[in-house]
């Protein structure tokens, strides 16, 4: 088996809207102009990045922006102009909603268990409903479509995205950890686990350790909708439930004993920690975490140990980072936890990380010493993500990771798969339809809206999915 990063694809609207509340980079830069163009080629960049190392890539397009049926359903009519015209009167923030392009961000496209986890042997799909935020709402439909053509044929299970009450707030794969075993033994993670190293855009030999034995799944939520706790965050308001999550568990057939639930931490939450992967990223034996990332302490560390020693006879490698080594506001504004953690074929683990760490004196410091610690991460790099940082989004943010067999990535279309040809002619497709400086005003512009639309006809044709 292999894991394959699939990154979402930065949209023309690309935009600086401030809409997630709790999200404290989009509320700080709400309003402020953003550039498409570099942000579609900051994302490219960072995959062509991940594709060098031998470790598979794919793209994810984003939806058809600005979502006019959506606007039509909610009373605005008249010509396509006109339905901009008239929403843009009446409410602002519904006419940023419908051109949002935060699906980029496909950590929240849903949440994935690979065969080996799962009680029936297929790999299990949920779209996340997204439901705490109007603009991310409006994605479930679309994302669920568009990862039954991702995912297509037997091998892959794809259910509805949760009801979309209260109670069922589900955010994805942001809130879900998976750790693993070496396949064929309890190998650590600093132990020379694979082959040698893959040429980009053939992944034929890329297999990865981690993914083809069976996992502990880690449901991160916020808030318990039915009992919920009186220390809970009192800043922002959590956005996964514990009711969801285990729905989602359930679903997926997972076994309770590979299956652990743990709360945020309620300060982490207030600190700007949204989604727990802000503050917590995992990979095959390693668990990088904030000492605040969860509400139970240590407590739920042991219990992270506990669980990932009844999958076999290894130990879990906890690198628990402290507040006084990283605080939780240079976590947050740095996005230090949402690095990507990535298993090298050559051995090792690498460790990307937006070019904030870099530039964050402590927090450059504690990664400068990271790879010394004969801990699993041997390298640390860095990625220009600037304009994905600024409305709240890190690296890991904008891939969705998905464990797949040999049968199962060739069900994968060949479009998505990223190579230096593809790479090209995506770049080429941003140069040629992205704008270079967009603002709130410009979401009224009929104009905007027909480059949109042909970036859009354009993308179908390069990835040949036809239209989407």
């Amino acid at each position: 088996m292999l894991e394959a990063n699939f990154d979402g694809l930065v949209g023309p609207t690309h935009n600086y809207a401030g809409l997630a509340h709790g999200n404290v980079a989009s509320q700080r830069n709400g309003r402020r102009p953003s550039n498409p163009r570099a942000a579609a080629l900051q994302g490219l960049e960072k995959m062509r990045l991940v594709a060098d190392l031998g470790i598979p890539q794919a793209v994810l397009p984003p939806p058809l922006r600005p979502n006019l049926d959506w606007l039509r359903s909610i009373g605005f009519t008249g010509k396509d102009g006109q339905v901009l015209e008239r929403v843009a009167q009446a409410d602002p923030v519904l006419l940023a909603a419908a051109w949002s392009a935060s699906s980029m961000w496909t950590a929240n496209a849903a949440t994935f268990s690979p065969s080996a986890d799962t009680s029936d042997g297929n790999a299990h799909v949920t779209p996340a409903n997204l439901a705490g935020q109007i603009h991310r709402a409006l994605e479930a439909a679309s994302t669920a479509a568009l990862l039954k053509r991702v995912f297509p044929g037997p091998g892959f299970i794809h259910h509805f995205p949760l009801p979309a009450g209260r109670g069922f707030g589900d955010e994805g794969a942001a809130n879900h950890i998976r750790l693993a075993l070496a396949s064929g033994s309890a190998r650590s993670a600093t132990s020379d686990f694979a082959s040698a190293a893959v040429p980009a855009g053939n992944y034929a030999s890329a297999a990865d350790p981690f993914a083809s034995q069976p996992g502990l799944e880690i449901f991160v939520y916020g808030t318990e909708f039915l009992s919920p706790h009186k220390s809970g965050p009192r800043r922002f308001p959590p956005r996964q439930t514990l009711e969801a999550s285990r729905a989602v568990a359930r679903l997926h057939g997972l076994l309770p004993e590979r299956t652990l639930f743990l709360r945020q931490h309620p300060s982490a939450i207030d600190a700007g920690v949204f989604h727990n992967d802000v503050i917590a990223v995992g990979n095959g034996p390693v668990l990088f975490a904030h000492e605040k990332a969860f509400a139970d302490g240590q407590a739920a560390f042991r219990s992270i140990r506990k669980a990932y020693s009844a999958l076999g006879n290894g130990e879990v490698i906890l690198i628990v980072v402290k507040s006084r080594e990283v605080s939780l506001e240079a976590a947050v504004s740095t996005y230090l936890f949402n690095s990507q953690l990535l298993t090298l074929p050559q051995g090792g683990m690498l460790l990307l990380a937006a070019e904030e760490c870099r530039r964050h004196r402590g927090v450059r410091a504690y990664l400068a010493s990271l790879p010394d610690r004969g801990l699993g991460i041997t390298r640390v790099e860095f990625a220009d993500l600037r304009q994905s940082m600024r409305n709240g989004g890190g690296p890991a943010c904008l891939r969705l990771r998905a464990q797949l067999t040999a049968a199962q990535w060739a069900r994968v279309p060949t479009g998505l798969k990223f190579t230096p040809k593809l790479h090209q002619r995506l770049a080429d497709w941003v140069h040629k339809h992205y704008r270079d400086r967009l603002t709130s005003r410009d979401l009224v512009d009929p104009e905007l809206m027909r480059e949109s639309f042909a970036a859009s006809r354009s993308l179908a044709n390069i990835l040949g999915l036809g239209p989407f």
